[in-house]
């Protein structure tokens, strides 16, 4: 009687690390690991005994020296006794919020366009075209530098708001747009439950964080019973009250107030100050990446079949109803992927920033600290990190936010 028995298994060797594709593309990817280090190790090396046959030495010890400048717009306490570590930390957050602003407005930009684009009016869809066509062929610092220049131009200045003469006027008493910048109220708590301003708005950020998460509990509750009973039950009055109550109960125990600016001596005082420059780089680096991204949700949404549109139009659903439900949640796939790019691009751009005098992070670090000290070297190695971290930082929330739209298979 014959008896089946696996072949023996056959010993390792060397020669398999080339000839075996088992462990083929492992050696490769050794191979190219080492060689990356070596050179990785080669130029650092290198870097280091030019620097010492130089007498220098890469030292991070200047960012505790007082930066000796002032910074106009800024979100945290600064003066220019602070350090230079301060000084970047202030450039930091600038460049945060100018990205931030910039994001949120280019994307609103984009899928308004994007959507005109492809309306049956005629004249609107050309306004459109033009609309693309002319603000992403002209380099975005032209932009910047012609918003601004504008901006400067054609506003008044302070001094025009002054008397019973005054040719200009603040906005319902409250805002007032000048040639130097937007003067806007000021929200501030009188009783704050915490001696820290900075602690009293993290409860704010936590109290909304919570009806968030409320709100869509009880869209997934409401869900459930459709499902179950082929009915919806109305949500809005629900949501409503846990978005309101809370805060309203809030502000009344904290006593919400505001600091109106006004205008003392030679320009306007207490608010909020929105300057010239972060206006420009923001609304430049918004119109500009807009039309990018109007671009990619024209594709996503001529990527969807048009079946998807009939079918829906054959239920009786309106068409904003169909743009809104079916087309442009399908085309989130679609759109998502490029759109990330855009984000990291308007996160780069915010660096031309200097053109016209706001104190990004490439302004303060990369440029007043890096002449002031001469630490080249350890400046650009900071703002490599920096740009470097940032967009690892918003290319991760893309991609699960991507991962949370893809096309679910069964």
């Amino acid at each position: 009687m014959t008896t089946l028995t696996d072949p023996p298994k056959e010993s390792f060797r060397l020669s398999m690390l080339i000839n075996d594709t088992r462990y083929r593309s492992l050696t490769f990817q050794a191979i190219a690991a080492v060689a990356l280090a070596l050179a990785i190790w080669y130029l650092g090396n290198n870097l280091i005994q030019n620097l010492r046959a130089a007498g220098l030495n890469i030292s991070y010890s200047f960012l505790g020296d007082p930066a000796g400048y002032d910074i106009n717009q800024r979100l945290v306490e600064y003066d220019s006794q602070s350090s230079h570590a301060r000084a970047a930390l202030v450039g930091v957050l600038n460049t945060i919020l100018v990205a931030f602003l910039a994001c949120v407005t280019a994307t609103i930009f984009g899928v308004i366009a994007g959507v005109l684009r492809l309306s049956n009016n005629w004249i609107v869809s050309k306004l459109m075209a033009i609309y693309v066509e002319i603000f992403r062929n002209i380099p975005v610092l032209i932009w910047i530098i012609i918003i601004f220049t504008i901006m400067t131009a054609v506003m008044p200045g302070p001094r025009e708001f002054r008397g019973d003469n005054a040719t200009s006027s603040m906005v319902l008493d409250l805002f007032a747009f000048t040639n130097r910048g937007v003067y806007i109220p000021m929200p501030f708590f009188e009783n704050g439950l915490f001696g820290n301003a900075t602690l009293n708005w993290i409860l704010v950020l936590l109290v909304a964080a919570g009806a968030w998460y409320a709100v869509r509990m009880n869209n997934a509750r409401a869900a459930n019973v459709q499902a179950e009973t082929g009915v919806r039950p109305k949500t809005i009055w629900v949501n409503l009250a846990i978005w309101l109550v809370p805060f309203v109960a809030l502000m009344f125990i904290m006593g919400l107030a505001w600091e109106v600016p006004e205008l003392k001596g030679f320009n306007f005082k207490g608010g909020i100050k929105v300057g010239g420059p972060l206006i420009a780089l923001w609304f430049a680096l918004s119109i500009y990446t807009g039309a990018f991204i109007a671009e990619n949700v024209r594709a996503g949404i001529q990527a969807v079949s048009k079946g998807q549109t009939e079918a829906a139009s054959a239920l009786g659903l309106r068409p904003r109803r169909v743009m809104n439900l079916v087309i442009l949640p399908q085309a989130l796939r679609v759109i998502i992927p490029p759109l990330i790019s855009q984000y990291l691009n308007i996160t780069k751009n915010s660096s031309l920033a200097i053109a016209v005098g706001y104190a990004d992070i490439t302004a303060t670090l990369g440029g007043i600290t890096l002449n002031q000290t001469g630490r080249a070297i350890e400046c650009v190695l900071l703002l490599m990190l920096f740009y470097l971290t940032a967009s690892l930082l918003i290319s991760m929330a893309m991609n699960v936010y991507n991962a949370s739209v893809k096309l679910k298979e069964r």
